[in-house]
């Protein structure tokens, strides 16, 4: 009697099985243009971290003798109009724009973080003015805000930068960081907790972050995009760091003197550096975005 019943049709997978192939099923949904990408952007972070390993001239270097070089043997990338080899240049460049790209993310996701959930938690009254807040400040053009506060804290560098930049780009994180906080602040757990005597940072910090934390990350990738590219307009336009800082928008700054001398190796090398690392970081934060919207739409 205990055999009468059989279930027919697909057996069901060992939950082992099934593991394994829920993992293989994920790993061939890695597009190749996807992982190509990040290689090369894991590539180029590390060739600029670890540059002194392989990098044998001084970037800051003028070589009169050998101004406005090709590449060559001996100069692998060429030299610019004031002798500085641009293979070193590079590396040590990127180095400086990598920084200031993370450490204004880091300024403004913490700034977004903490004021968004604030906006979250707070009365609906404290809640519409920090909004309006908010909503004033992303009107203002961020690249005249940038120009604006770096004019009142005087002579640029790579910290100076890195805050300005990070004080004016925490907003759209804050509005969605608002939205997520206010999903789930009603949540038993962030109540227990509150009840339990929990501060508003301890509550942030162990029960609000990690719900919204995948709806940002995102953002926070596109952040780092954004800042490199606000830090190579404003060297363009010869109002960022100093001549003597090297990063990929100082090397773009001498264009004019480089289309004079016919040297494309200048502008291209430099310019390709920048948009590669650029693309990777959009492809992602596309990545991102399109797992954080199926994995809403599967709930």
């Amino acid at each position: 009697m205990e055999n009468r019943f059989a279930i027919v049709g697909i057996c069901p997978l060992p939950e082992e099985q099934r593991e394994r192939q829920y993992r293989w099923q994920r790993v061939k949904g890695v597009r190749p243009f996807f992982a190509g990408t990040v290689l090369m952007l894991v590539l180029i972070v590390m060739g600029c971290l670890l540059c002194d390993l392989f990098v044998t001239k001084d970037p800051g270097y003028l070589d009169l003798h050998n101004y406005g070089a090709p590449p060559d043997r001996e100069f692998l990338f060429g030299t610019d109009t004031m002798g500085r080899d641009i293979f070193a240049m590079i590396w040590y460049g990127g180095r400086t724009s990598l920084t200031i790209g993370i450490a204004a993310t880091m300024i403004s996701t913490v700034l977004a973080v903490v004021l968004g959930a604030l906006s979250g938690c707070a009365p609906s009254r404290a809640d519409k003015l920090l909004m309006r807040m908010t909503d004033i400040l992303l009107s203002v053009p961020a690249l005249s805000a940038v120009i604006l506060i770096q004019a009142v804290l005087g002579e640029a560098d790579v910290l100076s930068i890195s805050f300005v930049l990070g004080i004016t780009g925490w907003m759209s994180i804050a509005k969605v960081v608002r939205s997520e906080v206010r999903q789930i602040r009603e949540c038993e757990y962030v109540i227990a907790s509150r009840c339990m005597g929990g501060g508003f940072f301890h509550v942030l910090w162990k029960h609000l972050t990690p719900g919204f934390l995948s709806s940002i990350m995102f953002m926070v990738v596109m952040n780092i995009r954004n800042a490199i590219v606000a830090e190579s307009t404003l060297s363009f336009m010869g109002i960022g760091l100093p001549a003597e800082v090297v990063t990929w928008g100082s090397m773009l700054s001498l264009a004019e003197d480089a289309m004079l001398a016919n040297a494309w190796w200048i502008i291209l090398i430099p310019g390709a550096f920048l948009v590669v690392t650029l693309l990777c970081f959009t492809s992602l934060g596309n990545h991102l975005r399109r797992n954080v919207s199926r994995g809403e739409s599967n709930l």
